[in-house]
């Protein structure tokens, strides 16, 4: 029983798939690509330099091509902020005096305690204040 180049080609092909769902690197698929592109020079009857050639070819200009697109666009997504990190930023309404030592505000929907950024600075109930910091579990105000 002899088994024809491309039928090697494309079992290769299989074979750097696995890795590309077991690992998550797109390379794999893009070596897989190349491979089933040799398969394809070897069906053609293309000799083995062509089929290796073919394959190194279509493997390099894929990842040449391919990833510096590929970490442009992960590098170009949006920064989502979460936790705490959502609150910085974010107007509060004073409930309790904040000042240096402490007070309360409600921020987010949340009664949060809160201190002054400034130790002489006093904000009174119903004012507006700007989160510029979550210290433990004291948002700091200014």
């Amino acid at each position: 029983m002899d088994i024809d180049a491309w039928v090697w080609w494309l079992i290769g092909a299989v074979g750097l798939g696995i890795p590309l769902v077991l690992t998550a690197m797109p390379e794999f698929g893009m070596f897989a690509v190349g491979a089933v592109a040799a398969a394809v020079v070897a069906a053609l009857g293309g000799g083995i330099v062509a089929q290796v050639l073919v394959f190194v070819a279509v493997s390099v200009a894929l990842i040449a091509v391919v990833r510096p697109i590929a970490a442009r666009h992960r590098a170009d997504r949006p920064q989502l902020a979460t936790g705490i990190d959502a609150l910085k930023g974010r107007q509060a309404l004073v409930l309790e005096r904040v000042d240096g030592s402490g007070g309360r505000i409600k921020l987010a929907g949340e009664i949060w305690s809160a201190r002054a950024l400034d130790e002489g600075q006093i904000f009174d109930p119903g004012q507006q204040v700007d989160v510029v910091d979550i210290d433990g579990a004291t948002a700091v105000v200014m």
